[in-house]
């Protein structure tokens, strides 16, 4: 069995979905194993990871409303404010997402589905470099 890590920094715009599936591919391939666990981990507070549809880009618009809807930016709401009025809603948001994703690795690829994307799910309205670690085990 072996173990590699690695850490890579997801850019973002602002509140959304930044799909990395190919720097997580190149990665893997890039290991030269062939069985094992990809753990995909986030090391952010107001920022998330999903696996989710990357065909069609009405998915993601929705999953952002719905972030919207089910946490929304009114500070009258929260009571930690001081870091602005999209910080408490990205916390929550990200409690209510992943922080962390198990992906097989089988003959050398992620086992992902035809339609399945690895994203960083940006929470919060300013511009961030997202710092995600990965940990391989395999062989």
């Amino acid at each position: 069995m072996r173990q590699l890590t690695n850490q890579l920094n997801v850019s973002t715009r602002g509140k959304g979905f930044y799909e990395f599936t190919r720097s997580l591919e190149e990665w893997v391939r890039d290991s030269g194993m062939e069985t094992g666990l990809l753990t995909v981990f986030i090391r952010h507070t107001s920022a998330s990871l999903t696996i989710q549809e990357n065909a069609d880009p009405d998915v993601v618009r929705d999953m952002n409303a719905f972030l919207e809807r089910i946490a929304p930016e009114d500070s009258s709401l929260y009571v930690h404010t001081v870091e602005g009025p999209d910080d408490m809603p990205a916390h929550i948001r990200s409690a209510l997402t992943a922080t962390q994703l198990s992906i097989p690795l089988v003959n050398g690829r992620l086992a992902l589905g035809t339609w399945q994307g690895v994203y960083v799910i940006e929470h919060r309205r300013a511009p961030h470099q997202r710092k995600v670690v990965l940990h391989l085990l395999g062989e």
